[in-house]
């Protein structure tokens, strides 16, 4: 019976306050109900219905299909009139449980046609200066045609295929419908006019060399298939020219055909090596299959030299097939040289692979392959080991673009061969991005077009994991950093974006066309959000794990935002909907502070805030079990202690405990000195750790992190109750900059005097 009244006493002061607010509030004065807006609730609203397809632990479900296209391609090069050609066959799978009507194929290069409406979208006010070469094309030229000229469509015993052309989507109407578990097979032959990306920065193009000769790298250069699946049927969103690619996997046979002094590599195995390569380029290859530490020349750069002044007339034709591959890509020029190293990654060796003009050395010779090297072992051991046998790196004046097996990265010394660290390091960086694509989206094929932030936030993430892992690696071609200075990734290093104004930012859950900054959006807000789980909220043991299988689970996939959502809270047993709702879903920010802090001491005397309670209830003193009491510093309670000497007096608290701590305990209580009440307040919108560093007056400190979670009934602030047998001098609120805190000035206790502009002016002067 003792125990049940002191029960219901613990009860009436924890819920005191809220009587106390109650008291002087009529029926007249209720505020309105209002729906569930708390920050923690589940993303039941914003998520799609799991169903067979996909299931709601992030796993394909039992049903998922993908469907799956193989081509046939004979490729040629103009090099005199920079133009392609192409005769390509398709075979198309119908692996979906519908019967199709007809089929939908991608021509990216019609973004480049004449009649291109992607221009009209863009406002293009007067400004102020504009590069010439881009002015020129724009308002004095006659207009570059790079659209795809297509020749015909047929079927696959020749007959004449109806087909519609709607800016960068074709319809392909077959004779009746490709049921379900079919294929159809079908052809198209086609060529256009090849741009010069370092004019008009196309993904795809030429550069033209001093002395005449062009270096190419081509993409999107063939019809493609586009992707049918269970969450849109087609994707059939047009290409604008900023969102990027949907492909279906499928197996590729290709021939191409450019001229006989130009070197050549591309998506797939070379299937006529002996054919295209010297007996000396033989030799040095067996001998770059064995080098896991040091590049391989297989074409020097004074060979690459002396082809440059032949411009050969004759042809010779390179022969690859690549198994299981979303894209095609590949380079050619009579200008690069090559060169080549080993990489083991779990049971086989990986080509790490590099082209490069002269224009590239010393720069490239130096790092390009080593920085391949390190990036597929990050990568692997971050997803998957890599599952092809090459990985290649293309020098490209301006370029930074990603295929499977091959990408184009940019990084050009000056004409004297010197460079700057700004060029070495962004040179390194873009290798990695554009190397770590053939993860994502290559292998774990999300959807580009949709849901930029999928392939290049996550990759950008995995790029900042591969920029640390290469200062380890290789220290020496960090010297005298020490670190490897990474742009985006850090916490801090997003801030200034997250301060920025609201009317010019959108969601990270917004098409890639329709955002506003879109290279925060896309790539460092959400590789920062993702660095914040890793290093900050799960930790790295648990956020590591659950990114593995979100990326074994769907690798040679199509997955979608909520397959990685759910995955990675699936594999980690980490409720992580409130951070996907903040940092994905919304625009807010973060803002955590020191909003008061209090000292407090124990007494045996009832204070005001009980004493009144009391009697507006009728009770007596002796009513209550043995309690203690606090009273804050400076208060009427505080004053008339001091007069009676009963601070710190915790008689009646000792007895409490002797009566009901056993005896074998007791050795072990704390007796605190101190007791402190510190409020948190939190101005920004989206919930993060309290990280707080506490300082006491013998100098040490204390580091308390406070989960998320804390704000989940208060979302404006909190209070802690702390009790310590030191002083606090100093509290700091994430002392290492870890949440993206876009305002400091709030983090610290007491409050850091602000020095004027005088004052500001003098430390200046001293520290220069």
């Amino acid at each position: 019976m003792k125990l049940l009244k002191y029960a219901s006493f613990a009860a009436l002061f924890l819920f005191a306050g809220m009587s106390y607010a109650q008291d002087d509030t009529t029926t007249d004065e209720r505020k309105p109900g209002h729906t569930n807006n708390n920050r923690f609730k589940q993303l039941y609203e914003e998520f799609s219905t799991p169903n067979v397809y996909r299931s709601a632990s992030g796993t394909p479900g039992p049903n998922y299909y993908q469907q799956q296209a193989d081509y046939k391609m004979d490729i040629v090069l103009d090099d005199k009139n920079a133009r392609i050609s192409g005769n390509e066959t398709i075979t198309y799978t119908n692996n979906s449980p519908d019967d199709l009507e007809y089929l939908w194929v991608q021509l990216d290069q019609n973004v480049r046609a004449k009649d291109s409406k992607s221009k009209l979208i863009e406002p293009n006010g007067a400004q102020p200066a504009t590069m010439a070469g881009s002015f020129v094309q724009e308002h004095m030229g006659s207009g570059f045609d790079g659209g795809f000229n297509i020749i015909e469509v047929k079927n696959e015993k020749g007959g004449n295929l109806p087909h519609t052309i709607n800016r960068t989507m074709m319809r392909v109407d077959m004779p009746s419908k490709l049921k379900s578990g079919d294929k159809f097979t079908f052809s198209i032959k086609w060529n256009y006019n090849i741009p010069d990306h370092t004019v008009d920065r196309a993904r795809s193009g030429y550069e033209k060399f001093e002395d005449g000769n062009n270096g190419y790298v081509i993409a999107q250069f063939y019809p493609r298939m586009a992707v049918y699946n269970d969450v849109e049927g087609w994707q059939n969103s047009q290409f604008w020219g900023r969102d990027e690619f949907a492909l279906p996997f499928g197996n590729f046979d290709v021939n191409i055909t450019v001229p006989a002094d130009h070197t050549l590599d591309a998506t797939g195995e070379l299937l006529n090596r002996k054919e295209v390569f010297s007996k000396e380029m033989m030799n040095r290859f067996e001998k770059a299959k064995k080098s896991f530490d040091t590049p391989v020349i297989i074409v020097t750069q004074a060979e690459a030299e002396a082809a440059s002044k032949g411009f050969a007339t004759g042809t010779k034709t390179w022969k690859f097939r690549a198994e299981n591959v979303r894209d095609y890509g590949f380079a050619t020029s009579r200008r690069y040289i090559w060169d080549m190293m080993a990489v083991k990654l779990g049971s086989k060796n990986v080509m790490a692979v590099s082209m490069y003009p002269p224009e590239g050395n010393p720069l490239w010779e130096d790092y390009s392959t080593k920085v391949v090297a390190s990036t597929l072992k990050s990568y692997s051991r971050m997803s998957f080991d890599y599952p092809y046998h090459k990985a290649i790196s293309v020098h490209a004046k301006n370029q930074g673009m990603e295929y499977p097996m091959i990408c184009w990265n940019y990084g050009r010394p000056e004409k004297d061969g010197t460079y700057s660290e700004r060029t070495k390091y962004g040179m390194m960086s873009v290798i990695i991005h554009e190397v770590g694509h053939n993860y994502f989206p290559m292998i774990v094929n999300s959807d580009e077009r949709q849901w930029t932030w999928m392939d290049e936030g996550l990759n950008t993430f995995v790029q900042y994991v591969a920029e640390q892992d290469f200062g380890e690696w290789y220290p020496e071609a960090i010297a005298p950093n020490k670190a490897y200075p990474s742009r985006r990734g850090p916490a801090k290093n997003i801030v200034n974006y997250m301060a920025g104004e609201q009317d010019e930012m959108a969601p990270i859950m917004t098409k890639g066309l329709n955002t506003y900054n879109f290279g925060a959006n896309a790539y460092a807000k959400p590789a920062t959000g993702l660095n914040i789980l890793r290093e900050t909220i799960m930790g790295r043991e648990l956020f590591d794990y659950a990114f593995r299988t979100y990326s074994q689970r769907w690798m040679f996939k199509h997955p979608t935002p909520e397959d990685f959502f759910r995955t990675m809270e699936d594999a980690s047993a980490v409720d992580l909907d409130w951070f996907w709702r903040a940092w994905f879903y919304s625009t807010d920010y973060t803002d955590i502070g020191v909003e008061d802090v209090k000292t407090f001491y124990v007494t045996s005397k009832m204070n005001k805030q009980v004493r009144d309670m009391m009697e507006q209830r009728g009770m007596k003193e002796s009513d209550l079990p043995p309690l203690v009491y606090l009273v804050e510093e400076g208060s009427e309670d505080f004053e008339e202690s001091m007069r009676t000497a009963t601070l710190n007096d915790v008689k009646t608290l000792q007895e409490y405990i002797m009566d009901n701590v056993p005896a074998n305990e007791r050795a072990n209580l704390k007796n605190p000195k101190y007791f402190y009440e510190v409020t948190f307040n939190k101005p920004g919108g989206i919930p993060m750790p309290i990280i707080a560093e506490y300082t006491y007056s013998d100098g040490s400190t204390e580091r308390v992190t406070y989960p998320a979670q804390i704000w989940r009934k208060n979302d404006k602030s909190v209070g802690k109750l702390l009790a310590s047998d030191k002083e606090i001098t100093k509290i700091v609120v994430d002392p290492d900059e870890e949440t993206a805190d876009i305002d400091t000035s709030n983090n610290t206790w007491p409050k850091r005097k602000k020095l004027g502009e005088f004052d500001t002016f003098k430390n200046k002067v001293k520290e220069n």
